[in-house]
């Protein structure tokens, strides 16, 4: 027996009476409560020390301690501060992401009705166990999957779980007996409720089949069980951590050893080991990155863009892959009239966006109206009458635009007839309803009855054209249904939804007998209707093409609508298709990364979607408002989530809340993830230059005479304030005008690759070039060459910290100039003051020995904008292509 068949019957047992009590509280234990568990919480501790177990992070905790051991407690202090701010950042952070799986919660109705003992009780929802016999109404959530027992008029909301902008009929389980409920290829999905859906018209009676976690959304729940993933920036940071840990270890163990065999005391080696330890790890790098993700959070902000992660900010810019989802995104979300014709010959369009009445009817060039083309303002007045939905202008309250109530399609009908200036509310006073037959799943069709002067009534029969363009229901001419139907299957390939209007004038039909009134109409003519597109979203698909970005559309409409609407965008290129994911058995991965736009998606399907991106090496950001699309946003690399229209779960499982829900604020925010990347390595060059350059003096300088080049302490304030201001300075740094013109850099890159780390190597042999040459002419005409060679390794970083500069002048980043002449004031402090030349060991420079070494310390500066002209790949490494897009 199917497992359909099983409930189907459980339910026809069950009947009007429902479970009992006992049965009832005897299910709840067995079963538990309808609920989504709550995830164990993670001690503080534990997330502490997770954050501690970055390498770049271990190697500023093993600095701190030597430098404590050194007594340089200036130098601890401000590592170990970097280190708290860092921690308790990331463990802020984590805290947030963990309440994606809580908001599922606020979806599930608080209350649910049932029958229990014959009685209709109102229960909490987590008491609902499978067999209960719901109840539901109008704008009530359903609280368990069910199974429709009986319906009318009902109209399921289930876009927040597929996507889909069309409200759903529903209609009950058929008998037992019938085919529908014994075919094995029945999915049940014309009777069968989801967990989260809302009741938008209609009542109905149904059979719960699942509760919790076995619930539509209790699978979602489990879909994004697994933890974020550690963003490109992260993954790149860590590598780099590990690098310089190495790095670090081996270079200053050489170091030790060549001193401890010259004869150096073993004292004074160990001291200066570990304050090259110190010099060789930027210890800035995570302030410099913090504060970069920061402000370009910061800057988000004001560009409607609010950051729950702060690595999100950087993952933007290297983003690939952007896969989006339709309705409310790439669309206004908000069903609106698009196409009419009449069977006179008239064919127009509608403009306008939203159930506002701003907007027009054209037919070519000619603006329409009431008295230029009567049977459009027929057809419009028929649609208004035969209609249940409100429209409702905005208020001083939370409806700060026109709203509807009732059947978005009909709203949408509604908004139409007031564009063309038909008078509504007059209708409704002239022609109060008499009767009705309600829209059914199975009639596919609604009719009312309406007063006309006279004693004569109006029936007017509204529905889709398959039901409605045909006899006995028309009494029209073949050639006319014939066009009709041809004309509505050319508006349903645009991806219009179509209705079909007719009605007839009659002077005494028995109003209690459906038959009679749906016969012998007159067409009135058909009314095509749409979620348009957004305005601006032409131009974001068309920014990302331009920045190397390669658009997807996943969506769970029907496909036609997804063609139309990937088509109108420049998402859909020549010569692919759109893939209906029903039709998929497996997700072969090769299709899936060469598809661009997918329809019919359930949330598996778009969560395997960004997996097999993922998998294929891209940087993928999955953006979306509904529950349907949480999962794939929780493991996509950055997942964006609309401020507006979204749901709870989706904003908590995003890293990026749109708060305007314009998909173009994507696009700017993915300048500003490029313009922190950037400045990060431009931090890297500027300060591990410096540190290779301290490292290569205290190697070179015995091989060339110089004992010990530099003292512990000498290194350790160089390092502190090169380091310091200006490093955290650059990471304020502007955007480049031409950030959005080239691609993202590929995915597997090191944060050191695209020719940095020789650029690193090429400045830090500049900056060791200039000290070595200081201090071996101050060591030959007997001058204080060790405190000529500490000013030099200062003063030459930080002209290179000034060459740095993404664009010349201190308007775009003031900061960067004040902070290197304040440590260049401090570089010189070390050299006049008496208490910091007996801490630091140096002697004052006069005038023409402080002017030469200041010359020379340009030659800094110099060479970093002459680096710049030398191409940032190798030829073994060619530039990369470009992905066609």
């Amino acid at each position: 027996m199917s497992a359909i068949e099983e409930r189907t019957r459980s339910a026809y047992r069950h009947g009007a009476a429902g479970l009992s009590s006992a049965e009832a509280a005897r299910r709840l234990e067995a079963d538990g409560p309808n609920a989504l568990p709550v995830a164990r919480r993670v001690r503080l501790w534990r997330r502490v020390l997770m954050q501690l177990r970055d390498p770049l992070v271990a190697v500023l905790l093993v600095a701190a301690a030597l430098t404590i051991g050194t007594g340089d407690w200036t130098d601890a202090g401000v590592i170990l501060l970097v280190i708290v701010v860092n921690t308790s950042v990331g463990v802020a952070q984590e805290v947030k992401a963990e309440q994606a799986i809580a908001a599922l919660g606020t979806l599930t109705a608080p209350h649910a009705r049932v029958v229990r003992d014959g009685q209709q009780r109102q229960i909490a929802s987590a008491e609902v166990v499978v067999g209960d016999l719901l109840v539901l109404g109008e704008g009530e959530i359903v609280p368990a999957d069910a199974d429709l027992v009986e319906a009318a008029a009902l109209l399921v909301d289930e876009s927040a779980l597929t996507g889909e902008s069309v409200p759903v009929d529903k209609g009950a389980v058929p008998e037992i007996e019938s085919d529908s409920a014994s075919d094995p290829e029945s999915d049940g999905s014309g009777w069968a409720l989801s967990a989260g859906t809302v009741v938008v018209r209609g009542r109905g009676l149904a059979v719960v089949t699942a509760t919790g976690t076995q619930s539509a959304m209790g699978r979602i729940a489990a879909l994004m069980a697994s933890g974020p993933v550690l963003t490109p920036l992260q993954r790149r940071l860590v590598g780099v951590g590990r690098a310089l840990a190495i790095v670090a270890v081996v270079l200053c163990a050489v170091v030790l050893a060549l001193g401890l065999a010259r004869g150096q005391s073993v004292e004074l080696m160990v001291v200066t080991a570990i304050s090259l330890v110190v010099a060789a790890v930027p210890e800035s790098l995570p302030a410099v990155v913090t504060l970069a993700l920061a402000l370009g959070a910061r800057r988000m902000a004001g560009r409607q863009a609010l950051v729950r992660r702060l690595p999100a900010v950087e993952t933007l810019g290297s983003v690939t892959v952007l896969a989006t989802d339709k309705t409310g995104t790439l669309t206004e979300g908000v069903m609106v009239a698009r196409a009419l014709w009449t069977p006179s010959g008239g064919a127009a369009t509608i403009s306008g966006t939203g159930y506002a009445p701003e907007g027009s009817i054209t037919r070519g060039q000619l603006t329409l109206s009431a008295e230029h083309d009567a049977d459009a303002a027929d057809l419009l007045a028929a649609a208004a009458m035969c209609n249940d939905a409100i429209l409702r202008p905005p208020d001083d309250g939370q409806n700060a635009a026109w709203s509807a109530l009732g059947d978005p399609t009909e709203a949408a009908l509604l908004a139409a007839a007031r564009k063309f200036g038909v008078d509504v509310s007059m209708l409704a006073e002239r022609h109060p309803r008499l009767a009705e037959v309600p829209f059914d799943s199975d009639r596919r069709r609604m009719t009312t009855v309406h007063a006309l002067s006279g004693g004569a009534v109006r029936v007017i029969c509204k529905g889709a054209p398959e039901t409605v363009l045909r006899f006995p229901v028309l009494d029209e001419p073949r050639a006319v249904i014939d066009e009709a139907l041809r004309r509505a299957e050319d508006y349903a390939r645009d991806g219009l939804r179509v209705l079909a209007i007719a009605q007839s004038d009659r002077l005494s039909p028995d109003l209690t007998d459906p038959a009679q009134l749906e016969q012998s109409l007159r067409l009135s003519g058909l009314i095509g209707i749409m979620d348009p597109p957004r305005a601006s979203a032409a131009a974001t698909v068309a920014a990302c093409r331009s920045a190397g970005i390669v658009p997807l559309l996943i969506t769970g409409d029907h496909p036609a609508t997804a063609r139309v609407i990937a088509a109108d965008l420049g998402i859909l290129e020549p010569g692919t298709d759109v893939v209906d994911c029903r039709e998929l058995s497996a997700m072969d991965q090769a299709a899936v990364r060469a598809a661009r736009v997918f329809a019919r998606a359930v949330p598996e399907q778009k969560l395997a979607i960004v997996e097999a991106h993922r998998s294929a090496g891209d940087v993928v950001a999955m953006t979306g408002d509904g529950v349907n699309d949480a999962p794939a946003l929780r493991r996509a690399d950055i997942g964006v989530a609309m401020g507006r229209r979204g749901t709870e779960v989706a904003r908590q499982a995003a890293d990026l809340v749109l708060a305007d829900d314009e998909l173009g604020t994507v696009v700017a925010a993915a300048e500003e993830g490029r313009r922190v990347y950037a400045n990060i390595r431009r931090f890297l060059l500027y300060g591990l230059a410096g540190g290779s350059a301290e490292i290569a003096v205290m190697l070179v300088g015995p091989a060339v005479g110089l004992a010990l080049p530099l003292l512990p302490s000498q290194i350790l304030w160089i390092n502190l304030l090169t380091h310091g201001l200006p490093g955290v300075a650059l990471g304020s740094e502007p955007v480049d005008p031409d950030a959005m013109s080239r691609p993202p850099r590929p995915p597997a890159e090191s944060v050191l690759g695209a020719g940095l780390w020789q650029r690193i190597l090429r400045i830090g042999a500049v900056i060791s070039a200039v000290t070595l040459g200081v201090a071996l002419w101050g060591h030959a005409t007997g001058r204080p060459w060790q405190s000529m060679a500490f000013f030099a390794l200062g003063t030459t970083q930080l002209a290179v910290g000034l060459a740095s500069r993404a664009r010349p002048g201190t308007r775009s980043n003031p900061l960067l100039p004040i902070a290197i002449l304040g440590a260049l004031a401090l570089q010189l402090a070390g050299l006049y003051l008496a208490p910091l030349r007996d801490l630091l060991g140096t002697q004052p420079l006069t005038a023409f020995e402080l002017l030469m070494v200041g010359g020379l310390s340009i030659l800094g500066y110099i060479a970093l904008k002459l680096d710049r002209l030398i191409p940032s790949r190798s030829p073994a490494e060619p530039e990369p292509t470009r992905r066609h897009v």
